[in-house]
């Protein structure tokens, strides 16, 4: 059963070249939210992949949100969203970092976890580590314990994997491409 969920999970998962700029292929994950079965099969793997006694789940903008908020529910964790700078109401804490194609920054709200809350990181895709990185930055510093991280497709030619795995980070995917 499991074999045919993930099977299924890197179906329809959906190269599309060149964008955002010309050498990159994108992965896109709209057919997989798309597949009711799908995305079941996605969710339904990622939780068995996840460490247990997990205080919350945070997803990373925005595909992120979309597996991290029902993760967080099937193990009966709270969902914190890891936001672009300035969609979050309140004081909050930002991070920059460096994208395969670019820069970003992310933000999280000063109080969104509690210190020493054990927190699950779930994201679509692991290029380069420098979302998650930045993203369990973030959550050092609110003083929460970064427990794992589990993500739906690892680019296996980026070395997303190594640079989580030199942090400390335990790394969970449920498909890779290279």
């Amino acid at each position: 059963m499991r074999g045919s969920r993930l099977a299924l999970v890197e179906q329809l998962v959906v190269d599309v070249a060149d964008w955002p700029r010309p050498g990159i292929t994108f992965k896109d994950i709209t057919p997989l939210l798309a597949s009711p079965g799908g995305f079941s099969a996605a969710v339904t793997e990622m939780v068995a992949a996840a460490p247990r006694d997990v205080d919350v789940v945070v997803g990373t903008e925005a595909r992120g949100f979309l597996f991290a908020a029902p993760v967080a529910l099937a193990l009966g964790a709270g969902f914190v969203p890891v936001r672009k700078p300035g969609k979050l109401p309140r004081a909050t804490l930002d991070q920059a970092y460096d994208l395969e194609y670019g820069q970003e920054t992310l933000s999280v709200h000063a109080d969104a976890v509690a210190a020493g809350a054990r927190v699950l990181l779930v994201d679509d895709v692991l290029a380069t580590g420098g979302t998650v990185l930045a993203a369990a930055d973030l959550l050092g510093r609110l003083g929460a314990q970064v427990v794992g991280v589990s993500v739906v497709l690892e680019l296996g030619s980026l070395p997303g994997r190594q640079r989580l795995e030199d942090a400390g980070l335990q790394v969970s995917a449920l498909v890779r491409a290279d």
